[in-house]
Order: structure tokens, then C-alpha cells, then sequence
């Protein structure tokens, strides 16, 4: 337990420090266009911080994020989730934090996610618990048009992840994730999309062990009474490389979120519930019970 907490202080202490290094990189192209002094430009960034989000925002149509698809929408949040799987062999493993963390939105057309490393809890074998690996998500924008207009949004994502996790909870190397992402609204009704490949960084024994899997994940969304959004997605993943090439696994996700929830000022609360349903053979589990919880601002 004791080293157990260790890692959890010393994950928690990189978090900061990275947030704090992205804010103050970020403040960076204030300097030049102003002209002012370092610590002008720094204070001047964060004075705007929120018009410019809000502004940013106003720019693309106003979905909630779905539970498992990542939305191709920039969002501003603090997110954690709580995954309960469950497997045909009796297997059950509970998933504190999701990899979920930290959503910003430094400058135009961009976002940076930090996550926090996930801790994996299985009932059986034991000695098996521990932190997974580190990851982290970047967001471009390419187009958007909000709801008064043609209602749509298409990004790019680069997600990575960094090889912190234990030996049983981890991959062992660096994964690059490049996706693309889309989406369109009709009226109360919108659809949600993206696709992506990973690539781990390493040799063949890395590639034949890990893989190239490609993803597709689709959430369908419905707005009812202001604050509620029942949604069906689908989650499929296909193995391009590897010892598991061709095999494909798909699990159907239905769920409901509710918000945004006003709290204070541009604080609001969201939270959801939903369950992963496998639907083919061969599958990682059974069921996967989604809880989620969000303060976007």
C-alpha cells in the first residue's frame, strides 16, 4: 500500500506540473502579437482565458460528450470515470479514473487533454492490481458551424500514451493514436463519430504483441427536456496487425447523461450511467458498467 501511494502522490505531481507547463506555453504567442512583457502577456492570457473559451465554443454545435466515443467538440472539464468489467470466466475488474483527467482549451481550434493514469482492481489473479499507462490527447479543429447554421464539426485528434503503467496493467511502450473525428446535428438529434489507428513504438515483437487495432466508435443522441441525453453507440475495434490480425470486436453501448447542470457562473455538473454490451465471440468482457462524472467550465 505503501508504494501504492507513492505512485499515486508522484502521478499527481506530474499532472500539475504539466498543466502548469501548458498554460505557460500557451501564453507564449500573446507575447508577439502585443508586444508587452512576458509577465504582461501571461496575465493578459489568463484574464481572457474565459471570453476566448466561450467565444471558441460559440463556433461549434453544443452535443455533450458521449460516454465512451470521444466527442469531436472542444470541451473545457474535469472528468472521472468509473469502469466495472466483467468477464465469462468469472474475471471482474474495476477501472478507477478511466484514463480521464483534465480538458483545456488554450488557444483557437485546440484542445489538450491530461489524463490520469487508470487504477485496474481485479478479483482474481491477485497481486495483479496497479496503475495503467499515462495518456494524453491533443484536439485541432478543422471545421465547425454551430446550431443556428449548418450544424456539424470535423477534428483531428493525436492521442499517446505514456508507458508508466505496471507490468500486468500496461503496454510496455508508447502508443500513438491518430484519429479523425465528425459530426452532425439535426434538430434535437445528433451523431457522433471518429476513427483511429494505434501504433505502438516498437519493434516486431511489439507490433505482433500489441498490434495495430483500429477503432471506430458512433454515438447516436437525442435532447430531451433541456437536460437530458439518452444515446446508443457503438464501439467496434479491428485488429490490422499482429497475431490477432482480422479478429474484430464489437460491444453496443446504451446510456443516458444528464446536463449540463448550471452550478455557478460558466461551472456546471454532468454525470451519466451506461453499459457495454459485447456482441461478437471474441470480446476483452462481457459488460462494462460506464459511470461518468464531468464539472465542464
Amino acid at each position: 500500500m505503501k508504494s501504492l501511494a507513492t505512485s499515486f502522490i508522484r502521478s499527481r505531481a506530474v499532472f500539475t506540473t504539466i498543466v502548469l507547463a501548458v498554460a505557460l506555453a500557451a501564453a507564449t504567442p500573446c507575447r508577439a502579437q502585443s508586444g508587452s512583457s512576458f509577465g504582461s502577456a501571461i496575465e493578459d492570457y489568463f484574464i481572457n482565458w474565459f471570453p476566448r473559451v466561450t467565444q471558441i465554443q460559440s463556433e461549434q454545435p453544443h452535443w455533450i460528450t458521449p460516454l465512451v466515443t470521444v466527442t469531436p467538440r472542444l470541451e473545457e472539464e474535469v472528468r472521472y470515470d468509473q469502469f466495472f468489467q466483467s468477464s465469462r470466466n468469472g474475471l471482474a475488474t474495476d477501472n478507477f479514473g478511466g484514463g480521464k483527467g483534465l480538458e483545456l482549451i488554450p488557444f483557437q481550434d485546440t484542445e489538450i487533454i491530461v489524463g490520469m493514469p487508470p487504477f485496474l482492481k481485479r478479483n482474481m489473479p491477485r497481486n495483479t492490481d496497479g496503475f495503467g499507462d499515462w495518456p494524453f490527447l491533443v484536439k485541432v479543429r478543422l471545421l465547425s458551424s454551430n446550431e443556428e447554421h449548418d450544424n456539424y464539426i470535423v477534428t483531428a485528434f493525436m492521442g499517446f500514451s505514456v508507458p508508466t503503467g505496471s507490468k500486468v496493467n500496461g503496454n510496455g511502450h508508447a502508443i500513438f493514436t491518430p484519429t479523425l473525428a465528425a459530426g452532425k446535428g439535426f434538430g434535437d438529434f445528433d451523431v457522433q463519430s471518429t476513427v483511429g489507428v494505434a501504433f505502438p513504438n516498437g519493434g516486431h515483437d511489439t507490433l505482433d504483441r500489441l498490434g495495430m487495432p483500429l477503432a471506430w466508435n458512433t454515438t447516436f443522441q437525442y435532447r430531451l427536456f433541456k437536460y437530458f441525453w439518452p444515446e446508443f453507440e457503438t464501439n467496434y475495434t479491428w485488429q490490422s496487425y499482429g497475431a490477432d490480425t482480422g479478429h474484430s470486436m464489437l460491444y453496443l453501448t446504451p446510456g443516458i447523461l444528464v446536463g449540463r447542470i448550471p452550478i455557478h457562473n460558466r461551472a456546471g455538473l454532468t454525470f451519466g450511467v451506461g453499459d457495454q454490451i459485447a456482441a461478437t465471440f471474441r470480446r476483452n468482457f462481457n459488460h462494462n458498467l460506464i459511470l461518468t462524472a464531468r464539472i465542464p467550465f
